[in-house]
């Protein structure tokens, strides 16, 4: 784990909805500016939380279907998925300590 892996239409399931652990989704774009910039807040989130957390990036262009289906309206939106439902979002970019304490919220959680 640590690493980010991109996800599509085919693989979504199995890496998200059936993960037994929680995963965090960052819905972008290439063309996107903010997306750009919380790059690397969600590269570290993916090393800091490796060993409680799933981090994989999902292309909207390329994988409209995902977006729609969890009412991705803007990106950046991050998605965080417990138990295979999602449990959170964040929309736009956020300093990294509000991204860091979302997810801490979401592990503290039972």
């Amino acid at each position: 784990m640590g690493q980010i892996e991109f996800i599509n239409d085919g693989n979504f399931k199995d890496k998200v909805v059936e993960s037994n652990i929680p995963v965090l989704i960052d819905f972008f774009a290439d063309w996107c500016a903010p997306c750009k910039m919380i790059e690397p807040w969600v590269e570290q989130v993916a090393k800091e939380f490796s060993e409680k957390l799933q981090v994989y990036k999902v292309n909207v262009d390329d994988n409209p279907l995902i977006a729609s289906s969890y009412q991705v309206m803007s990106i950046p939106t991050l998605l965080i998925f417990k138990n295979g439902a999602p449990v959170t979002s964040i929309v736009g970019a956020v300093p990294y300590k509000t991204l860091a304490n979302k997810i801490n919220s979401v592990l503290e959680e039972t």
